[in-house]
């Protein structure tokens, strides 16, 4: 505990001891000691987030109020009050009398100038460490005169009471932007904390010009950057991880006028399935600091089994950015010259790459078309359709328009090649055809990144409007134009209208207002999907 300056804790909390920005090692040791966690083979705490095991978007809420009242885009973001807030704030308060707590202060943003002060309060260990593993940490004289710009309360054990608090379940995270404060309660996920900073940072960049973006990013030799952008589970923390690049960051950075950088200082990634030939950077990552959720290992050892599902499909690791070898510290790169959108078609419709124009990109950018995969959130047990705004709905306060004009701008300003990849299903759709393999879309990627797509030949697809390449090195060119992977020709025309329809229909709650947006999208005529 800093003796020097009194710790700024919400009003009303009186703990039995303070643990003030201990260090992993110490951290690590408090889990164990205290049964939040154990230590696996690798070196690795292991811990369970408990009930949840996944983000609960419909328990996330925001304060309305003069502030926010008309600026977030609320169709999408769950209103609540500062009433129902502050008495949560109250009861939460009280329910941490005599206990011992965990606060780390941390930064949030890598580049200086766009730098957020955040304060966490826990009752877990185990949700320090992922703070510490997340964010950047401050220097000892940075933390000596920190002061929050916001504060996270975290309290996993606390739960709401529906029938008085003014929330219809005993799980929430609240976000008060004029307060400055996160509440989390009854949930153990550590998820719900970075993409709280997450969507407090959507809220605040954008009006400065900046662009706040659910992506990966690296950067090559070359100095010349690129960013994935994909919903969890769609290959951002894979594809970004490549041994032949710097990584700048896995999965939230921002767009200034000088290039981009990472908003954390750490990654999360799934670690279902995961091997050490396809992913070794991650894999490798995973020692001592490292921290592993509801992974399992077989009964006599403390070898983490990657394939083992029985807790949740989203399992996952949290380390810091420097554990990866090609990491770029401080995680900042001038603008991109590649970017990629990442989808996980279920439907088998979608090629591997397809090249998007200015409008295109914009349309593909505000649909944010995936699957959502299994364990991500809660209830997903199968790919589920979806469309996401920017490709991160959940986390975007304000309009996606004011996302994808800002992006539009860049893309035209810095000239910038966009593509379209898909992650998911060839050969039909999911449970008949079969995943695109890694190998395959690293290739496609590659090819991109190396300027090797400039002398291909492309094709217009005659439902999308996009191009598709006729071939690649290193692909099987069936795979490239996916009606030639289809046993029945016929099925797989009336599949791609109706995933060209749905993406039509799903524009409709956007384009009003912003008709121009819909150039970029499929030439189909919109009917009942």
């Amino acid at each position: 505990m800093n003796a020097t300056k009194p710790l700024l804790l919400p009003a009303g909390i009186t703990p039995s001891e303070i643990v003030h920005n201990a260090n992993p090692a110490a951290l690590v040791t408090d889990a164990v000691r205290q049964g939040e966690g154990t230590l696996a083979s690798t070196g690795a705490l292991m811990m369970d987030t408990g009930k949840f095991t996944g983000r609960s978007p419909e328990d996330k809420y925001t304060v309305k109020d003069g502030l926010t009242e008309g600026a977030v885009w609320w169709d999408t973001n769950h209103a609540t009050t500062d009433e129902v807030f502050y008495n949560l704030l109250t009861k939460m308060s009280a329910s941490l009398q005599g206990k011992k707590l965990y606060v780390h202060d941390v930064f949030a943003c890598a580049d200086p100038e766009q730098r957020l002060r955040v304060r966490v309060i826990t009752t877990r260990a185990t949700s320090a460490l992922f703070i510490d593993n997340m964010f950047i940490v401050p220097s000892a004289d940075e933390r000596a005169t920190f002061e929050p710009d916001y504060t996270i309360v975290q309290v996993p054990e606390f739960l709401a009471d529906p029938a008085t608090d003014g929330i219809p379940r005993s799980n929430f995270a609240i976000l008060n932007m004029s307060r400055r404060m996160i509440l989390i309660g009854g949930t153990g996920y550590t998820g719900e904390m970075k993409k709280g900073i997450f969507t407090v940072l959507n809220f605040l960049l954008p009006r400065k010009g900046v662009l706040s973006m659910h992506c990966s990013a690296n950067v090559g030799k070359d100095g010349k950057s690129a960013i994935y952008f994909g919903l969890s589970g769609t290959g951002k923390t894979t594809l970004s991880a490549d041994p032949n690049r710097g990584l700048i960051g896995d999965d939230e950075h921002g767009w200034t006028d000088s290039g981009i950088f990472n908003f954390e200082g750490g990654c999360y990634a799934k670690v279902i399935n995961l091997s050490q030939k396809n992913e070794p950077e991650i894999y490798g990552a995973i020692k001592f600091g490292a921290m592993l959720e509801n992974v399992r290992c077989p009964e006599g050892s403390c070898w983490p089994d990657f394939a083992d599902d029985s807790v949740t499909p989203n399992t996952r690791v949290s380390y810091p950015l420097e554990f990866i070898p090609n990491a770029v510290i401080p995680s900042v790169a001038g603008h991109p010259e590649n970017i990629f959108f990442l989808t996980c078609d279920a439907l088998g419709v979608l090629p591997p790459i397809a090249r998007l124009n200015t409008a295109q990109a914009m349309f593909h950018f505000v649909s944010g078309y995936t699957a959502r995969v299994a364990g991500t959130e809660m209830g997903i047990s199968e790919p589920k359709t979806v469309f996401s705004a920017c490709f991160g709905a959940p986390f975007l306060p304000l309009h996606p328009m004011e996302y994808a004009k800002l992006l539009g701008q860049k893309l035209q300003k810095h000239k910038v090649n966009v593509y379209l990849i898909s992650t998911g299903w060839t050969g039909g759709g999911y449970g008949v055809g079969h995943r695109i393999s890694i190998p395959h879309t690293r290739a496609i990627i590659t090819a991109a990144l190396e300027g090797k797509l400039d002398s291909v030949a492309w094709n217009t697809d005659p439902t999308f409007g996009f191009e598709v390449p006729s071939e690649l090195p290193g692909v099987p060119t069936e795979i490239l134009t996916p009606r030639n992977t289809w046993a029945n020709k016929e099925d797989y025309d009336a599949k791609a209208r109706f995933l060209a329809q749905a993406f039509l229909k799903n524009m409709e709650k956007f384009s009003a207002g912003h008709e121009e947006i819909l150039a970029g999208g499929p030439t189909v005529e919109v009917t009942t999907v």
